[in-house]
């Protein structure tokens, strides 16, 4: 796979002596759906509809009559998982309306399991379910592995660059501990960068 915006005809195929070596546009690793614009729209068309194939059998669960309580755990077991699968590697840099796309699951479902609460804003739905946003959580998942790596004891930490000066911090218009690596555009930008925000 060749990443980003290159004339892959300019590129020679590679070869190995069991043969050549076929250049796809996408692959699946792990779980991830990569492609070479590196834009996570088949990972994320992947997870909502496997998450909209599960919002079925939550809809099914709610006609045999499962009290809503018990509808939430199968959502916290069974659908959630699936919307946040490796989400510190891609949730840093989707789009603002995929992240639409993957509230909506969760919008659809506090409805199957609370029907009370259609027409209700989204912060009320979430009180309603006792439920954190998917952005949120996103966040707190993205952020834990970099805090770790961030404190001295972290095997990692000679990795990141030398922290600023605390007492000049205050006065900078970027107020974060660490120098933020440079990128030409916000496409590319690193979840390094992310992190520092």
């Amino acid at each position: 796979m060749i990443l980003g915006h290159i004339d892959s005809t300019s590129i020679p195929s590679l070869s190995t002596p069991a043969g050549a070596i076929q250049r796809v546009t996408t692959f699946k690793l792990l779980g991830l759906h990569l492609d070479a614009g590196l834009s996570w729209m088949i990972h994320i068309n992947t997870i909502l509809s496997k998450a909209s194939k599960r919002l079925y059998f939550l809809e099914q669960l709610r006609r045999a009559g499962v009290p809503p309580q018990q509808l939430l755990h199968f959502y916290t077991a069974v659908i959630c998982p699936a919307l946040e699968y490796a989400s510190p590697v891609w949730h840093y840099s989707i789009t603002r309306a995929q992240s639409q796309h993957l509230k909506s699951i969760q919008k659809r479902a506090v409805h199957i399991m609370f029907s009370f609460t259609r027409g209700m804003s989204y912060p009320n739905v979430l009180f309603v379910a006792n439920l954190n946003s998917l952005k949120d959580r996103r966040d707190k998942f993205f952020a834990e592995p970099f805090s770790k790596t961030c404190k001295p004891a972290s095997c990692l930490r000679h990795l990141l660059p030398p922290p600023r000066n605390t007492s000049v911090i205050s006065r900078l218009r970027s107020s974060t501990p660490l120098p933020r690596p440079t990128s030409r555009t916000r496409k590319f930008e690193s979840f390094v960068n992310f992190a520092l925000k």
